[in-house]
């Protein structure tokens, strides 16, 4: 029987990117939900789970994005586009939907861990992510941890940028886990980057605040899906012990 680790092992080697799939192979669907059900089990930065997965299987919903993916195969001959969304507005219900179901059912014993919980999600986490108008107070926050920095560690990533770009490293180890997830589950993937991030906006009809992390393209890979050999610079020059 095989280690965890070599099944792993296996599933890593075997992803790659497929830019062409075979639309007419049998897919199970329900192979997207239950990979869907893992990747919002990935870690996520303070646990808010600022993001948001959407499915588009519909083959009139297909062409509009396809398009609107520059009609690259990956897009277009995908059984499913799963779009991945980062929610930077939704931090204060987030927030407070943790703290909830956080503090349920808490031991009596755990009481000083209950202070803790209630005091990061209600007050360093609305102090950390309230930015004021045009991000005035986040500027503010960074010019003060540069100054406190001089003297010790303090966090450096307090204006919008930093905590959009928080967000969007949550959104893309979800969407890492759903890869894999399909992986195991037999099929291929396309994490996807070349769109128009304006027009996916407005085919969700997202709000101003929400962004477009990556589009991943879901299916059977066809014969010649992948485009060549896979090439990644030495371990000497990018893994290193100190």
């Amino acid at each position: 029987m095989k280690k965890s680790a070599e099944i792993f092992d296996e599933i890593v080697h075997s992803r790659r990117s497929v830019r062409k799939y075979n639309s007419s192979a049998p897919f199970d669907d329900e192979s997207v939900a239950r990979s869907l059900e893992r990747a919002v089990l990935a870690p996520t930065s303070s646990n808010l789970q600022l993001w948001e997965f959407y499915r588009v299987k519909s083959e009139v919903n297909k062409k509009k994005l396809a398009k609107i993916c520059f009609n690259q195969n990956a897009a277009k001959t995908a059984n499913e586009l799963i779009i991945v969304v980062v929610r930077n507005d939704k931090w204060r219900e987030r927030a407070a939907f943790v703290v909830e179901e956080t503090l349920k059912d808490y031991p009596e014993s755990w009481a000083k861990r209950k202070s803790l919980v209630d005091a990061y999600y209600n007050r360093l986490i609305p102090m950390l992510y309230f930015q004021g108008p045009f991000g005035i107070i986040g500027n503010i926050k960074k010019i003060s941890a540069n100054i406190s920095g001089v003297f010790r560690p303090v966090p450096r990533e307090v204006t919008e940028t930093d905590l959009r770009i928080s967000a969007h490293k949550s959104a893309a180890l979800a969407a890492q886990t759903f890869m894999l997830s399909m992986k195991a589950e037999g099929y291929d993937t396309c994490a996807m980057e070349g769109f128009d991030s304006v027009r996916v906006s407005k085919f969700l009809k997202l709000p101003k605040y929400a962004e477009i992390n990556m589009i991943i393209a879901v299916g059977v890979a066809d014969e010649n899906g992948v485009y060549g050999k896979r090439v990644r610079v030495p371990n000497y020059d990018t893994i290193f012990e100190m």
